[in-house]
């Protein structure tokens, strides 16, 4: 579980320089939760100052522990994170990738044994002895999203990790990843742009605007078009399909 409370950052002490204004929240146990928002809602600042990648005033624990009393070692092996930078500095091969070190290249035949087991629920075997810096964008998020998963963690904190991808293979990763979630207990939260698949496979959305909570609920309570024209500025028509999903058709921008 994740539990976030009164959560702030800014790069300036001023109003205009806070990025994260108050911002609560839980995560829970076995649910994949959306962060859905426009672009410079907060999404992604959120995600790093939970991570720790930068540095908010406010309560962050984790699995009902705070983040400060965790050693770099145990939070690592706690949360993995995938960010939307799917750039690769080292030439390696994607089996090699799987449970390095952050400080050592070292890897053990467990470690391979592991990341090889990962490759195959992705169906990405055929990459195993392929160079990263050789496979496409799409490719490299579908590996990093190994390197993600062979940690065993019990968190996973995804920052747009459908973003390079086609729409069968975004269905075929939310799919892995509800699956996961539920079959391993992982507190997954993840940002997503795509609107019909966070009702889809989301348990619970969390909207962020400007910098804040705007609400957090399943989608069928989240998706309205109150919403859609308070946060989005669009103008839209909900409907619920058999399944009682909703699904968000556009219809036209707000012109303030």
């Amino acid at each position: 579980m994740i539990e976030v409370h009164n959560l702030t950052f800014g790069y300036s002490a001023t109003e205009d320089g806070q990025i994260l204004k108050g911002v609560d929240f839980a995560a829970k146990t076995g649910k994949l939760t959306a962060l859905i928002g426009t672009n410079g809602a907060g999404k992604s600042t959120l995600l790093k100052t939970i991570m720790g990648i930068l540095k908010g005033k406010g309560e962050i624990s984790v699995n009902g522990k705070p983040v400060s009393q965790y050693s770099t070692k145990d939070f690592s092996s706690t949360v993995s994170y995938l960010s939307q930078d799917n750039d690769c500095k080292v030439n390696l091969s994607v089996v090699m990738l799987g449970r390095m070190g952050s400080m050592s290249f070292r890897v053990s035949d467990e470690d391979i044994a592991a990341t090889q087991e990962v490759l195959e629920r992705l169906n990405l075997q055929r990459f195993a002895s392929r160079s990263i810096m050789e496979l496409s964008g799409g490719q490299r998020q579908l590996v990093f999203m190994a390197q993600a998963l062979v940690k065993e963690p019990k968190i996973l904190i995804l920052d747009e990790p459908t973003s390079s991808l086609d729409l069968h293979k975004q269905f075929d990763l939310l799919t892995l990843l509800k699956n996961l979630t539920q079959e391993n207990d992982f507190t997954t939260l993840v940002t997503l742009h795509h609107l019909d698949l966070a009702a889809m496979f989301a348990d619970e959305i969390i909207v962020l605007k400007e910098g804040r909570v705007y609400a957090q609920g399943a989608p069928k309570d989240i998706f309205t078009e109150a919403m859609m024209e308070d946060v989005y500025r669009v103008k839209t028509k909900i409907y619920m399909d058999d399944n009682g999903l909703p699904h968000v058709i556009p219809l036209e921008a707000i012109i303030n």
